[in-house]
């Protein structure tokens, strides 16, 4: 007997994401493994691998489908990479529960460290942050776009098409590559917001699933997501724009560090500051501090949005 039905996309990073979810939800209430159906849904973002996500559509590339399918009643649940999900969310949608929060870093994939490649050597990212703080740390860099799964962009390094290329160690973790790249400390290279993070959505009214799901929250997880995509949704930034936020939970207390890029990495305005966990102002205020301050040529980037 199935007893939920999980949404996911069909990557095969976001399937791991699924089972790994699907088992902890089975183990919380002692179910059969198995008993929990995962249900592949092909997002756009998926199917458009020639443009950066940007110029097509932005993070709702990832999630559109999903919610469809979610609010429809196809599925009763949504899995979700928690630095995917655009920060202002449907209200009829509820990020219900998170699993504990995995390895933040980046990896490089080329290299031992930044300072180890060549002068001038190319660099494939899709992520604005990552090209903009790459370009900081060694502005003789050159970075271009490359989209696709894991597979692909290592691929597409072995096969020469870049001499590196940046990946999350979470997402590698969760493939069973642990193994694969360097890792970037995040005092190099501060991490998106969200990153490493696991989100499980409901629908908002759908109280049965909700409960089922509260089972797996982590409280420090969801408290330091909570926290961050406060602080990214007071900046109004989408995938055009170089953002870098983490939260540590320490206790009581939030450690929250910030930074916001140009495009090329030349400017960047950085801050910290400490909250109370669930102090949800606090964040947003720290973003619109650090927006005040930026320079145009950052500032400029959350114009309109």
């Amino acid at each position: 007997m199935k007893t939920l039905t999980l949404g996911t996309r069909g990557s095969p990073l976001a399937l791991a994401q699924a089972h790994l979810t699907a088992a902890a939800i089975e183990t919380a209430h002692g179910w059969p493994r198995g008993s929990i159906e995962i249900v592949p849904v092909r997002t756009s973002g998926d199917r458009i691998q020639d443009r950066p996500l940007a110029e097509v559509g932005g993070k709702a590339l990832w999630t559109k489908e999903l919610d469809l399918a979610l609010l429809a009643g196809e599925t009763d649940c949504s899995v979700h990479s928690m630095k995917d999900v655009e920060s202002d969310r449907p209200p009829s949608l509820v990020i219900a529960a998170l699993l504990p929060r995995a390895d933040v870093r980046d990896r490089l994939i080329g290299a031992g460290s930044l300072a180890d490649l060549p002068h001038g050597a190319i660099v494939g990212t899709s992520s604005p942050r990552r090209a903009a703080q790459v370009r900081r740390l060694r502005p003789d860099l050159r970075t271009v776009s490359i989209r696709g799964n894991v597979a692909t962009r290592l691929a597409k390094r072995d096969a020469g098409e870049v001499d590196a290329t940046l990946l999350a160690a979470a997402g590698l973790d969760r493939l069973g590559q642990s193994e694969v790249g360097s890792p970037i400390a995040v005092e190099v290279m501060l991490p998106a917001p969200a990153q490493g993070a696991v989100g499980i959505e409901c629908r908002a009214d759908d109280a049965r699933v909700a409960a089922l799901l509260a089972a797996i929250n982590h409280r420090d997880t969801s408290a330091a997501i909570a926290a961050e995509r406060a602080f990214t949704l007071a900046l109004g930034g989408t995938c055009h724009t170089p953002v870098a936020a983490l939260a540590l939970v320490e206790g009581q207390q939030i450690a929250f560090r910030c930074e916001l890029l140009s495009e090329d990495g030349t400017d960047h305005v950085t801050d910290a500051a400490r909250f109370a966990v669930g102090d949800l102002d606090a964040p947003a205020a720290l973003a619109r501090s650090l927006l005040a301050r930026a320079p145009a040529s950052i500032r400029r980037l959350f114009e309109g949005t």
